[in-house]
């Protein structure tokens, strides 16, 4: 049923804040419980149960490799799916049993979807009069949009004989074109379009996320696209949520093993260490590190540090350990060391040009501010 007619608004109003209440789901027709599987068993959840909230307005990206949860989220949040247990509010109203229709929200697929036979025009305008706008409405909010994703030159154009990125472009323009919707949700939009063009693209989002103060959530596995889109990253592995952030939270003071090996190019060095009551040591050398409390388990411990922290010195001190060099690389901007430390494998990312040479032995330091103490795969406090 199309709802009454409305005079142009930014639809401020219609966006919502997004609760997720002991939310979980296995694709298993009769799941096991919330216990942890056992060791001979394979987890049955496919997204494991958790409870988050999600600000009105904000930009939000999911992250995480193939396989790890993040669009099975997007199409509970958006009724596709049927979440096995838990319930999803919308400022506070339950709409998990609700259809999509009902739910207020907008989503863009991996792959155009468009009416072929349709002008631009048409396409971005459809969403507007199925739902009984004025005609003058849906002129200035298409063109407002259109403007926008520079799809002003094709709006009379049919959509069947643009490229695979125009017709991208109005996928996005389709979703973003209601003012009134609880969210924008896209999955992978990004994927058909060449990487020149992705990157005017996520300009493009970030700007009309700034402009229209839309709530866009946004499922990517390149982490460029994730910290260079989002407000906020929720970072997923294996079903599960492990940490949401800035960027520059994830960047410096990542929660879990996995945002630290994730984030980054090269990710963060992991050293294997032995806790000797007091402090941890490697090769029996303290590490001071920013973690003050004592790490509750003393197996499985590690010394994380970031590449671009790691500095080569010509002799012993103190967060010094001995390390042989394995081979330098000039990649211009920097220099990439890779390093054997303790039998370990580590980079140094070097901003300056350095004499280092391949097979050399010497010292690298890790300065206690940038070291942190990580008992299996968490961070110690």
């Amino acid at each position: 049923m199309n709802e009454a007619p409305c005079s142009f608004h930014r639809g401020i109003d219609g966006m919502a804040q997004i609760q997720l209440i002991d939310l979980g789901h296995s694709y298993e027709s009769r799941p096991a419980s919330s216990r942890p599987a056992r060791a001979h068993e394979a987890d049955p959840w496919a997204l494991k149960p958790m409870t988050m909230s999600w600000n009105d307005g904000g930009a939000y990206a999911l992250l995480g490799p193939s396989g790890c949860g993040k669009t099975t989220l997007l199409n509970i949040i958006s009724g596709l799916l049927q979440p096995t247990r838990g319930r999803i509010l919308f400022d506070e109203r339950d709409v998990t049993a609700l259809p999509p229709e009902s739910r207020n929200i907008a989503q863009v697929f991996q792959f155009p979807i468009v009416y072929d036979t349709m002008t631009v025009f048409e396409n971005l305008a459809f969403p507007l009069r199925n739902r009984g706008w004025h005609a003058a409405d849906i002129e200035q909010r298409v063109r407002e949009i259109s403007a926008i994703l520079d799809l002003d030159a094709d709006l009379g154009r049919r959509a069947r004989g643009l490229s695979a990125e125009a017709k991208q472009k109005i996928s996005l323009g389709r979703g973003l074109v209601r003012p009134d919707v609880a969210a924008v949700l896209f999955d992978e939009p990004l994927t058909v379009i060449d990487p020149h063009l992705k990157w005017l693209l996520r300009r493009k989002l970030k700007q009309i996320h700034q402009q229209l103060r839309l709530s866009l959530i946004y499922v990517t596995h390149d982490q460029t696209e994730a910290l260079t889109f989002a407000d906020r990253v929720v970072v997923m592995t294996h079903g599960e949520i492990v940490q949401v952030g800035t960027a520059e939270e994830l960047f410096e003071v990542p929660e879990h093993r996995f945002v630290g090996e994730f984030i980054g190019s090269p990710g963060m060095n992991f050293l294997e260490c032995a806790w000797d009551g007091n402090s941890a040591r490697i090769e029996g050398i303290v590490i001071r590190t920013v973690s003050a409390m004592r790490p509750a388990r003393q197996d499985s411990l590690a010394i994380g540090i970031r590449p671009e922290y790691v500095q080569i010195v010509p002799g012993p001190g103190p967060n010094c350990v001995p390390v042989h060099i394995v081979s330098v690389r000039d990649v211009g901007v920097s220099t990439m060391v890779a390093l054997e430390v303790a039998g370990r494998s580590a980079w140094a990312k070097l901003r300056a040009p350095c004499a280092l040479s391949a097979s050399e032995r010497t010292f690298a330091h890790f300065p206690p501010e940038r070291c942190a103490l990580y008992a299996g795969d968490r961070r110690v406090a």
